[in-house]
C-alpha cells in the first residue's frame, strides 16, 4: 500500500514508487541509489548493488506493502509507515481425522427403577415335571355319624319229622332270628323292611316222596319234588330272590297230601329254611 503525504514521519526519497504492484524494481532506481558512474569501478558498484537487491527480494517475486529492504547506508533518517489493519479471518480448514478410541470408562451408577410394564401374554405350558415325593399324612378325622344298617334275617330247622300237609311247615329249631321277623308258632316270615330278599331251603327226604312249595301271600311260587328210594336218605333243595313289601309273608308247605310228606329230621339229619335282606328299598 502507498503512503499518503499527510502521514506522520518522513518518506525515504529512495523508496520504490508503486512497490505493491511492480514485479521488480526498474533499472533507473539502481542508478538513483548507486549513481551513474560509467567507469569500471562504477560498473562494479552498480553490479554489486543489483546483486544485493536480488538477494533481498521475496521468494515469490513480489514486494510486500512495506517494500524491500534497502542496502545499508543507502538511505538514512527514513521512517517506517503506520502498520496496516489486521486482515479478515481465513476460511476454516477441513475437519481432521477421527482420533483413536479412548480407554473404557468406569461403570456408572445404576439408574432409577422404571415403572412396571404391562403383563405379557401367557406362555406355552411346559412339560410335566417328575412326580414328587408323598406328602406327610394328615390328621385323623373326626368320627362321622354311623349310617343306620337295615337288617332282617333268619335261619331255622325242624326238630321232629311230624309235619302236616297243605299248611305252613313249622320250623322250631332256631339258628338265627335276632330281629324276630320269623314266627316259629306259625312257620311264616313277616316282612318289616321293604326290599329284595333271598330265600333257600334244604329238605331231608326219607320213607316217602316229597313235594314242597314256597309260598308268598297264599300263592305258591317255587316247587320242589324228590322221589324216595328204598332205604336211602335223599336231599331236596331250592332257592329264590323275591322283592317284598312291608307286611308280605313267606313260608314253606307240603302239597298233594300225605303220600308226598317225606320231610324228615333227626339228631343227625336236618331240614332247614333260611332268608335274609339283600338291600332295602330307599324310596
Amino acid at each position: 500500500m502507498g503512503r499518503d503525504s499527510g502521514e506522520a514521519g518522513t518518506v525515504c526519497p529512495h523508496e520504490y514508487p508503486a512497490a505493491e504492484a511492480g514485479p521488480s524494481p526498474p533499472t533507473s532506481t539502481l542508478t538513483e541509489v548507486c549513481g551513474s558512474d560509467s567507469t569500471p569501478e562504477g560498473l562494479r558498484m552498480l553490479l554489486l548493488g543489483a546483486l544485493l537487491l536480488l538477494l533481498a527480494l521475496p521468494s515469490h517475486g513480489q514486494y510486500t506493502t512495506q517494500g524491500p529492504p534497502l542496502p545499508k547506508g543507502a538511505c538514512t533518517g527514513w521512517m517506517a509507515g503506520v502498520p496496516g489493519h489486521p486482515g479478515h479471518n481465513g476460511t476454516p480448514g477441513r475437519d481432521g481425522r477421527d482420533g483413536t478410541p479412548g480407554e473404557k470408562g468406569e461403570k456408572g451408577d445404576p439408574g432409577l427403577v422404571g415403572p412396571k410394564g404391562d403383563t405379557g401374554e401367557t406362555g406355552i405350558t411346559g412339560i410335566e415335571g417328575p412326580r414328587g415325593f408323598p406328602g406327610v399324612p394328615g390328621r385323623k378325622g373326626e368320627p362321622g355319624e354311623s349310617a343306620y344298617v337295615f337288617r332282617s334275617a333268619f335261619s331255622v330247622g325242624l326238630e321232629t319229622r311230624v309235619t302236616v300237609p297243605n299248611v305252613p311247615i313249622r320250623f322250631t329249631k332256631i339258628f338265627y332270628n335276632q330281629q324276630n321277623h320269623y314266627d316259629g308258632s306259625t312257620g311264616k316270615f313277616l316282612c318289616n323292611i321293604p326290599g329284595l330278599y333271598y330265600f333257600s331251603y334244604h329238605i331231608t327226604v326219607y320213607l316217602k316222596d316229597v313235594k314242597v312249595s314256597l309260598y308268598k301271600n297264599d300263592k305258591a311260587l317255587l316247587f320242589t319234588h324228590d322221589q324216595f328210594q328204598d332205604r336211602n336218605v335223599d336231599q331236596a333243595s331250592g332257592s329264590v330272590l323275591l322283592y317284598l313289601d312291608k307286611g308280605d309273608q313267606v313260608w314253606l308247605q307240603v302239597y298233594e297230601g300225605e303220600n308226598h310228606n317225606g320231610v324228615y329230621a333227626d339228631n343227625v339229619h336236618d331240614s332247614t329254611f333260611t332268608g335274609f335282606l339283600l338291600y332295602h328299598n330307599i324310596e
